[in-house]
């Protein structure tokens, strides 16, 4: 496993954290994007928790002219079909994102308690990475995103941990990520054995204040009921 190579934001909720919570950006943006969230959640005081918010690598990004910016893969097309997949900026974001998660092993915190969520790219890479990841996680949550390679025998190459918490949300007006890919990731995961918690918004490609609601309601849930 790499030493992790991605510079990252970090804020605790309490001395000693027993829980982590790897949260990956979207593209363009960066670790700071989802910084306040933290507050918004508005978890339990007794909850001791590292929230670690990387930031991705600068990359040209096709689809906006090649212009570099912060992003965990190349993207050619909003139309996330198989031609306009990068497989090996996914995988090798993928294992930065491992190489957190080992960190976080030697820092004393146990695989089950380390949680991996994304918006956007950095969801697809959250579930790419606890889908086929050889860490069981104990949890994943995956907003305005899609799993990447979907048609790549995904069912089939699975790492078989079926019973990791999954969080999905989705808004129903998103014309970044479409509505579609989230439905198609949804029934991919789940032929491959997952049980997603599904949730789907009035809201375009963003989080609204009922969203952050849900999720705060989730991870207390995983984290206090594993």
């Amino acid at each position: 496993m790499p030493t992790p190579t991605l510079d990252s934001i970090e804020l605790e909720t309490g001395e000693s954290p027993t829980h982590s919570i790897i949260w990956l950006h979207g593209l363009g943006a960066d670790g700071h994007d989802f910084e306040p969230i933290v507050r918004e959640l508005h978890l339990p005081a007794n909850l001791a928790i590292r929230f670690i918010f990387p930031h991705a690598p600068v990359r040209p990004i096709t689809l906006n002219g090649g212009m570099p910016m912060r992003g965990w893969y190349d993207l050619k097309s909003l139309e996330l079909d198989r031609s306009s997949q990068d497989p090996e900026g996914v995988r090798d974001s993928s294992e930065n994102v491992l190489a957190i998660v080992r960190q976080e092993m030697e820092r004393g915190i146990a695989a089950e308690n380390i949680i991996v969520a994304g918006f956007s790219q950095g969801g697809a890479i959250a579930l790419f990475t606890a889908l086929t990841g050889p860490v069981k996680l104990g949890g994943v949550m995956g907003l305005s995103t899609y799993l990447p390679m979907m048609a790549d025998d995904f069912a089939q190459k699975n790492n078989g941990f079926s019973d990791i918490p999954f969080f999905l949300a989705h808004g129903e007006f998103d014309d970044v990520v479409q509505y579609k890919y989230a439905l198609m990731s949804r029934e991919a995961i789940m032929q491959a054995g997952f049980k997603p918690q599904w949730h789907s918004y009035k809201v375009a490609h963003g989080l609204n204040a009922e969203e952050v609601r849900d999720i705060s309601t989730w991870l207390q849930g995983v984290i206090q009921n594993p």
